[in-house]
């Protein structure tokens, strides 16, 4: 195989070579030619123009704003007046919509299309160029060195990132006293620009087409100590599908251009095994981690936090101490009032977590202020932290955040909080804990329990603006039967993280009576050391080298003590089989799938036959019941989904080498066999207690919602991926793998059970064993599927496509309908003419 690649390379390395020479031919062969075409048609640059005097340039009528540089303001031309202090810094531009325009939502799930929403951020620099000019360059931290010693890499590496100038400004002036230049940036402002509007990668999705400049235009302008707000307006000139005229859309821009530090924070190593953002856009390769090689390397997404320098002994000795800066987050003054409190509350619930981190107060939420309190004082202005509020029917929120890329230091973050997010909590929380809290047994919630709902969900979010990811795994170190404990789990709460996709508890039932502290999710044991973990300093001017030992120990140390210490994700970057591991998970609880949703159909059983009495309102049909039947139905898919994961699952345990174990590991084979049995008693067999015949009369609904999750399931347990990956672990450890053979037989004795009694074939069942040949007729020859004609795994599937051939032509002579016969004829008939085409 090495040689093939080798060979393979070389080649592709000899054409590559052989282009570039016969380039170089050729080009010398012409040089005559083509300086001479080159001399005609290149025109020659336009002479700088003539600096003025200062007064000329910024003019009394100007409108000036003073930040850590100048801007003003004169008619409807904006200029920019940068001091060398400032030439060659870092600056950062995030970019925002101010304003929607009335006529747009973005075609992929609505995102960049409100107030607030983010759409691009660059990192820039202003440098002085010749013939008066000043230069903007794009800059990018993606290869890196520090090491400017002698034999150091710094050189050839900073030789090889020249950064690409994005735009050249004539100067206008210069004031040789306060050593600052003066240029014009209107039409570069009023233009579409990655630095100062979409990113170049997102622009394409949106739909926009280009700018119409008359009627685009700068409106205001503000300074402030760290950062420039520019609010502009743009309109573009939006392509009609299938058709040649355009449509106007007008939105407002906010660009903030913020002043990034001049010593970057000191970054910490991002580690798979705690659940911290730090891949994009942080990520970067480094050429002195490696002193034989590079490798890639990330930073943790995460807030600057230092005690004042009169507490750092304080700090140091454990105590617990306020920090220079705290993370304050002020609520959109928009935000209906009701759910303001609740808001407030998910922010300082992570108060306590900082605790453990060593810092009080880290954390807080604000109203925001008023104009007659703070008239300064502006949602969009860089140097505050929002949540906003946003006139949505998207059922969502979100907790993005702007970070310095060359350290991963959050600097700010504007929380994204759709009104429609209550739909959601709405359906969650009725068909999650309706069985055992009447307080969801209505067609409208009361506000108190909304409320908490929503702080749950806006700690959670908050968590995301911390630098927090989705940890999944959580709730799967969590005994199923201690979710039924009372005592136990209104101690612990029912997973041990607040990041993870666990609602709210379902196994419990009602004879637990267990109250809401039991059923909600809270900020857990997990959330609590990962912020100790990603923010708690280490005393000492440490090397990065000496913090890597240190904190790795913390991790191992930690693990030690309790499984509730996990993260799982469901892919780590670079490792696909964390998409495999079943605990990895979202919506799941419990660690055994099978105990835990058996425990969730129960509640579902309750719940079906109050729908139509539970969401009846005067005056109103039944949309609302049908809408709530689906999404009995979706939960009843969820807890199918969680059980599947376990058949050819693979655990993936992230370790260094003081950690004793496997990183990666089969689920065992009895728990794979478990989850079979499990999909045919509630799935297979058909679940009559989904079918509603009344409510179907009444609303848009019916069973074939149900059908549609037998058939998913049945098709991703036939799919060749799937086949192929139960073959791989049958190969690797035949005594512990639940083989391609085995699950087959399995699931065709489940699927097929009619057959041996001579048992009367209902429709449904009918449906759904044509769909189990439909699709097993894909993995055979001449269909492609994953799995090779030459592999193992290939003869087996053909090999049981022709018992169940077998079995079909021995059954029909049996079956005294018409319908079953018919039926099982035809089965048989597709897969002899697939098996044995020439016949």
């Amino acid at each position: 195989m090495f040689t093939n690649i080798k060979k393979q390379l070389l080649l592709a390395g000899c054409v590559c070579i052989a282009g570039s020479v016969l380039a170089q031919k050729t080009q010398r062969t012409d040089t005559a030619g083509i300086k001479k075409a080159d001399s005609a048609s290149v025109k020659p640059l336009p002479k700088p123009e003539a600096l003025k005097a200062y007064k000329d340039v910024v003019t009394a009528d100007a409108k000036t704003a003073t930040g850590f540089f100048k801007v003003h303001k004169i008619g409807d031309r904006c200029l920019f007046e940068l001091p060398d202090s400032i030439l060659g810094r870092d600056l950062l531009t995030v970019n925002r919509i101010a304003k929607s325009s009335s006529q747009y939502r973005h075609p992929m799930g609505r995102l960049m299309s409100y107030s607030g929403d983010w759409i691009g951020e660059s990192v820039i620099r202003f440098e002085k160029a010749p013939n008066n000019k000043v230069m903007l360059k794009m800059i990018s931290y993606k290869e890196r060195s520090s090491d400017s010693s002698e034999n150091g890499l710094l050189k050839i590496v900073e030789s090889n990132n020249v950064h690409p100038i994005y735009a050249s400004f004539p100067l206008k002036a210069i004031d040789k006293e306060k050593n600052t230049v003066v240029f014009d940036v209107t039409d570069y402002l009023n233009s579409d620009n990655a630095v100062f509007g979409y990113l170049s990668d997102i622009k394409g999705y949106t739909a926009l087409g280009t700018v119409i400049p008359d009627r685009s235009y700068v409106d205001t302008i503000r300074a402030f100590p760290l950062n420039i707000e520019i609010r502009t307006v743009k309109t573009y000139a939006v392509p009609k599908p299938m058709s040649t005229t355009v449509t106007p859309m007008t939105f407002e821009y906010n660009n903030s251009i913020v002043l990034l530090p001049k010593e970057p924070m000191k970054g910490r190593p991002y580690d798979p095994r705690v659940g911290f953002f730090g891949l994009w856009p942080t990520d970067y390769v480094d050429f002195d981690v490696n002193p034989q090689g590079v490798k890639r390397v990330s930073n943790i997404w995460r807030w600057r936090l230092e005690p004042k320098p009169e507490d750092v002994e304080k700090y140091n000795r454990g105590e617990l101490v306020e920090p220079q800066k705290p993370i304050i987050i002020y609520i959109d003054p928009l935000t209906p009032k009701k759910w303001v409190p609740y808001l407030i509350k998910g922010v300082n619930d992570w108060q306590a977590a900082f605790e453990k981190a060593g810092f009080k107060n880290a954390i807080m939420a604000r109203e925001a202020p008023s104009k007659a309190e703070d008239s300064t004082w502006s949602i969009d202005d860089a140097r505050h932290s929002a949540l906003v509020y946003k006139p949505s029917d998207f059922p969502n929120a979100s907790g993005p955040s702007v970070k310095d890329p060359r350290s991963g230091e959050i600097l700010e973050t504007h929380i994204n909080w759709y009104h429609n997010v209550m739909d959601i909590l709405y359906k969650w929380y009725f068909i999650q804990a309706g069985a055992v809290d009447a307080r969801a047994n209505k067609p409208q919630f009361d506000d108190a329990l909304m409320g908490e709902l929503i702080r749950f969900v806006s700690s959670h979010e908050v968590g995301h603006t911390l630098g927090l990811r989705h940890n999944w795994g959580a709730s799967s170190t969590v005994p199923v039967e201690k979710l039924r404990d009372k005592a136990w789990v209104e101690e612990h709460g029912h997973t041990p993280s607040i990041m993870d996709y666990a609602r709210f508890n379902y196994v419990a039932q009602p004879e637990d009576h267990i109250t809401e502290k039991g059923l909600f999710p809270r900020i857990g044991d997990y959330d609590k050391w990962a912020i100790e973990w990603g923010y708690r300093l280490i005393p000492g001017n440490k090397t990065a080298a000496e913090e890597k030992s240190i904190l790795n120990k913390w991790i191992v140390d930690k693990l030690k003590t309790g499984s509730q210490y996990f993260f799982g994700i469901e892919a780590v970057p670079g490792d696909a089989a964390t998409g495999l591991d079943p605990r990895n998970q979202n919506e799941d609880l419990g660690d055994d799938a099978m105990i835990a949703s058996a425990y969730g159909i129960r509640n579902l059983k309750r719940i079906v036959p109050n729908l139509i009495k539970w969401t009846q309102r005067p005056d109103e049909d039944y949309t609302r019941a049908g809408e709530m039947y689906q999404e009995v139905v979706n939960q009843f898919q969820r807890y199918m989904g969680h059980v599947l994961m376990n058949i050819g699952g693979v655990l993936t345990t992230p370790k260094t080498v003081e950690q004793p174990g496997s990183v990666y590991d089969f689920v065992p084979k009895e728990k794979q066999k478990r989850a079979m049995a499990f999909l045919q008693k509630e799935l297979f067999s058909t679940p009559e207690w989904l079918r509603y015949p009344h409510l179907y009369s009444i609303t848009s609904t019916g069973f074939g919602s149900v059908e549609t999750v037998q058939k998913t399931i049945l098709d991703q347990l036939l799919d060749g991926k799937y086949i192929y990956r139960l073959a791989i672990q049958e190969a690797e450890a035949p005594a512990k793998a639940y083989g391609v053979r085995e699950m087959l037989t399995d699931l065709k004795k489940g699927i097929f059970s009619e057959l041996p009694v001579n048992r009367l074939i209902s429709l449904n069942r009918r449906n759904l064993q044509k769909a189990y040949v439909i699709k097993l007729m894909t993995l055979l020859p001449p269909a492609k599927s994953a799995i090779s004609a030459e592999s193992d795994a290939s003869s087996v599937v053909k090999a049981h496509a022709r018992e169940l051939a077998a079995d079909l032509k021995r059954a029909w002579p049996l079956y005294h309908d018409a319908a079953s016969v018919d039926h099982l004829k035809d089965l048989h008939e597709r897969l002899i003419n697939v098996l044995d085409p020439r016949r």
